[in-house]
């Protein structure tokens, strides 16, 4: 029989990638926790219905994309396609609304959708999101994406573009959408199948078609800030102040929309062209009659999503890999060597050291070599001589320093070992940017 392999749209990340999932995961939480947000883990799948009335039965992603099926008890059951519905379900359902204030929430984990397969693009994919609930104040719109941009920035990402729309109220959405239809539907055999069947269903999606000759018809198509009332007019130029007030560079974008139903006010996306071409990094929006929607009390909210595929891509492509953690790769030789060596192994890693332990039992120059590409700081190295006199040797694999100290003495010289190894990962941007 053959191997078995991960299904057509799901990958294996191996470990030499898991380091810059683990540098975005430790950058957000450091971010964000600053910021006040605090992290929610929400289940994988749920009820299908809280899909279907969040994010709408006339998107592409419910119409398309869920993974839905019937569990034992003939429930229909959904892998999650995204993370603000399945928050917002528990805001509601653990009623932190009583709480008072405002509920700053964070999220990462998997998503599932059923489309193809691509560069960035999986079935089964990861998200980065945050979901501000209890305000309706738009600087909490721009606190949320002067976060994006700061932890975009941090990670190494330049030269970010920042698309900006209103899709105002429900109400003048509604009436938006009747005048796109209205200019859409003489063009309806020319448009593409998908932007066809959109028309009736979700005509503002048309407007980000990717077909050409649908793109040369909605050129020409009614602008949507035209139709957004008074306070929806005020509101966005309030958040287009603020942001000019943080040094946040913006560009209008009246075709931008966004692919769920649930969406009012703000839309934006963040754009990278650090690849060549545009790369939406991040999106997001306002959402304020989703709580209300799914059963919760009237709660405004905004909230936005990173795609980490894609984000991973970009720092694979913008940067070399996380430096190492590792402080010493430890080596050793002869029965009682290689005992010591493991008993020195966990005491250093008790000490607060981060230690691989080789465990060949090669000769020492394979040992050594294992070493040098290990990424760690320093070598110690431990034979039958060293086990006899209860010494070790310590080799600084980044200067070629060498001697020879007490096994005791390693561990009781905590503060001057951490020293070094401050001093030598200070020097390693610089050496990475020679």
């Amino acid at each position: 029989m053959g191997a078995i392999q991960a299904l057509r749209g799901t990958r294996d990340i191996l470990p030499d990638e898991v380091k810059y999932w683990q540098q975005i995961e430790s950058v957000a939480r450091t971010i964000l926790s600053r910021a006040a947000y605090q992290e929610i883990r929400t289940p994988i799948f749920e009820q299908t219905e809280l899909f279907e009335r969040g994010i709408g039965e006339a998107t592409d992603v419910v119409g398309k994309e869920m993974y839905t099926f019937k569990d034992r008890g003939d429930r229909s059951t959904t892998l999650r396609p995204e993370g603000t519905a399945g928050t917002v379900r528990s805001f509601i359902e653990h009623s932190l609304h009583a709480q008072g204030g405002v509920q700053r929430l964070w999220y990462t984990g998997p998503m599932f959708r059923y489309e193809r397969p691509g560069a960035g693009r999986q079935r089964q994919f990861y998200q980065l999101g945050v979901e501000v609930l209890g305000s309706a104040d738009p600087r909490a719109d721009v606190e949320a994406i002067a976060i994006a941009t700061n932890l975009l920035q941090t990670l190494g990402l330049q030269n970010l573009n920042l698309d900006l729309n209103s899709l105002g109220t429900p109400e003048d959405r509604q009436q938006y959408r009747d005048a796109l239809v209205t200019y859409l539907t003489p063009y309806k055999s020319d448009l593409d199948l998908d932007s066809q069947d959109r028309l009736s269903r979700n005509p503002l999606r048309i407007l980000d078609s990717k077909d050409q000759r649908t793109q040369a018809i909605v050129q020409q198509a009614p602008n949507i800030l035209n139709f957004l009332g008074a306070d929806s007019r005020s509101r966005f130029e309030k958040v287009q102040q603020l942001l000019s007030d943080l040094g946040i560079a913006y560009k209008v974008n009246p075709r931008l929309v966004r692919g769920l139903d649930y969406y009012s006010h703000i839309a934006f996306e963040i754009q990278s062209d650090q690849l060549g071409s545009q790369a939406t990094v991040c999106g997001g929006g306002r959402y304020d009659g989703l709580v209300s929607q799914l059963g919760g009390p009237n709660t405004p909210a905004v909230g936005w999503a990173i795609g980490l595929e894609r984000l991973v891509l970009l720092l694979q492509q913008l940067s070399a890999a996380p430096p190492s953690i590792l402080d010493f790769y430890l080596v050793s030789r002869g029965d009682r060597a290689e005992a010591q060596a493991l008993v020195l192994a966990q005491k250093l890693r008790q000490t607060g050291f981060a230690v691989e332990l080789d465990l060949s039992g090669s000769a020492f120059g394979k040992q050594l070599k294992r070493a040098d590409r290990s990424g760690a700081l320093a070598c110690l190295i431990l034979g039958d001589a060293e086990a006899e006199n209860q010494t070790i040797q310590i080799k600084w694999l980044v200067s070629g320093e060498q001697q020879a100290i007490a096994q005791t003495e390693l561990i009781s010289s905590y503060q001057q070992l951490q020293q070094r190894i401050t001093e030598f990962r200070a020097q390693e941007p610089a050496k990475a940017a020679q």
